[in-house]
């Protein structure tokens, strides 16, 4: 897997590690006020920490180093880590760590409890206790909506660590993606958001570096309510898909032609 992961990497450029960046090379650190624009760029959000290094996020992650973001990573793979570390992208060993410097955090991880650990575990994201750093918690895993809501109530409960202009409470989205490894490696994923509208319009730019199209779907939730919607509606077709094919070749047509037929017809879908 760490091999994949390096093969999607070698379009990055090389940077030293440990060396301060040229001003030329690299936005200066911004003002502590929410994004006033969605054309607004990288230097807006600080320090974007980046936890879970898996098919999915490594790819994440990669193209918000290319897009000029100053991106930390965690991971519980020390070689998925050590493969940013040979970029020049700074690693942490905790997510505590990560959320001590950085005002963004994204979370892809693979599970519920997985989510639930990275916030709430020893040495996570609110081990501090209700005070935090990060200003923006996006997290792009497929989870249920409970959770979500859970970890979001966690969060606002928290107040900001150095208040920022808009206010002292943390936001929080729930921001699942859709596409899979293609689209998160060129950077074409589709995110379905939940939370605060102003938190998803805060957000878009960063968002819009991992992906093509941004869905807002509602309040705490909804954006992993709609995952769970859109993987069943995908379910579905797929079993159908799959009766037809089997019912095709019981009645003696090839599956290649009907797969022929399926891809030039009416049946033609992601599956």
């Amino acid at each position: 897997m760490a091999s994949r992961a390096a093969r999607a990497l070698l379009s990055l450029p090389k940077r030293k590690p440990n060396v301060s960046p040229s001003p030329l090379l690299r936005p200066p650190a911004p003002a502590r006020g929410l994004c006033s624009s969605p054309d607004e760029g990288p230097a807006n959000f600080g320090n974007v920490g980046f936890i879970g290094l898996g098919n999915m996020g490594s790819r994440m992650a990669k193209n918000l180093v290319k897009a000029g973001y100053n991106v930390a990573v965690h991971d519980i793979n020390g070689d998925a880590m050590k493969i940013f570390a040979g970029f020049g992208v700074p690693t942490k060993k905790t997510p505590f760590e990560v959320a001590e410097e950085s005002d963004v955090i994204v979370t892809m991880l693979p599970s519920s409890s997985h989510v639930f650990d990275v916030y709430t575990g020893p040495n996570g994201l609110l081990h501090g206790g209700n005070l935090l750093r990060p200003w923006l918690l996006i997290d792009s895993s497929t989870i249920d909506p409970q959770t979500s809501r859970k970890i979001s109530a966690l969060v606002s409960n928290c107040t900001l660590n150095g208040k920022r202009d808009g206010g002292g409470v943390p936001m929080m989205l729930d921001a699942p993606v859709s596409g899979g490894v293609l689209a998160a490696e060129a950077g074409s994923l589709t995110f379905m958001v939940g939370g605060s509208e102003e938190a998803y319009l805060t957000a878009k730019p960063l968002l819009l570096a991992m992906g093509k199209s941004t869905i807002y779907c509602g309040g705490a939730g909804n954006g992993s309510a709609a995952k769970i919607c859109n993987n069943l509606a995908m379910a579905v077709s797929m079993l159908g898909v799959s009766e037809a094919l089997a019912l095709g070749q019981s009645l003696g047509i090839a599956a290649s032609v009907l797969t022929r037929v399926f891809n030039s017809s009416s049946a033609r879908c992601w599956s």
